[in-house]
């Protein structure tokens, strides 16, 4: 009986290994080729999209000086708008409210806007100009012009190949005179035509001019 039991325990053990082993294999190098090209076409894929948005993108800078706050707000909605650097333009020597005394003919600001050649120093600067391909502008009119500080800005830089988009804020006067100062110290540059607003403005104002210029896919 025992030698009975054996053969048949035999027999069943026999049958269950060639059962496991008569199946089709499976062909690991053909599923590792094809996973790794699979894989190779994700990241083409990827890289494509990547080159492709960054070529559609414009890299933004706000760059202003404001002496009592009025172009800082204004500088602020455009970064803000456009969710870009802002970079303030500080004079080394800050401006005090005498300095800023404009019925004083002896003032500091009378004597730098008497002179054409008045460069007052800047505190700080931009640490990678050559990214932005857009600059937005921003100061104050004083005496119908841009600030001294501005012109020292400007030449303290290539804007060669880069788009500049001046504003101000002033109680009356325009824009225009004083770019066309300043246009003269941005050889390579191209000037687009800019933009005035009084205190107060809204942000949708600004905003609005902002997306006339359609200057990247974020100001549509």
């Amino acid at each position: 009986m025992q030698k009975m039991t054996a053969v048949l325990l035999a027999f069943v053990l026999a049958f269950s290994l060639a059962s496991c082993t008569g199946g089709e294999p499976t062909d690991r190098a053909s599923v590792g080729a094809n996973a790794s090209t699979s894989a190779e076409s994700v990241s083409a894929a990827t890289e494509s999209k990547e080159t492709e948005n960054d070529a559609g993108e414009q890299k933004v800078l706000v760059a202003y000086f404001s002496a009592t706050g009025t172009t800082k707000g204004v500088a602020q909605q455009i970064a803000d708008g456009l969710s870009c650097d802002l970079y303030e333009i500080t004079p080394q020597d800050p401006y005090t409210d005498a300095d800023l005394n404009y019925s004083d003919t002896s003032s500091r600001t009378t004597s730098e806007m008497n002179d054409e050649n008045a460069r007052p120093a800047i505190s700080g600067a931009v640490s990678n100009m050559a990214q932005y391909d857009v600059v937005f502008l921003g100061y104050p009119i004083w005496w119908g012009e841009a600030p001294r500080i501005i012109s020292t800005f400007l030449e303290s830089y290539d804007f060669t190949g880069k788009t500049i988009v001046p504003f101000c804020t002033s109680g009356s006067s325009g824009i225009s005179s004083s770019v066309s100062s300043l246009k003269p110290l941005t050889s390579g540059a191209t000037w687009l035509e800019g933009q005035r607003f009084g205190g107060g403005v809204s942000d949708e104002t600004v905003m609005e001019w902002v997306r006339s210029l359609n200057l990247a896919p974020d100001t549509q």
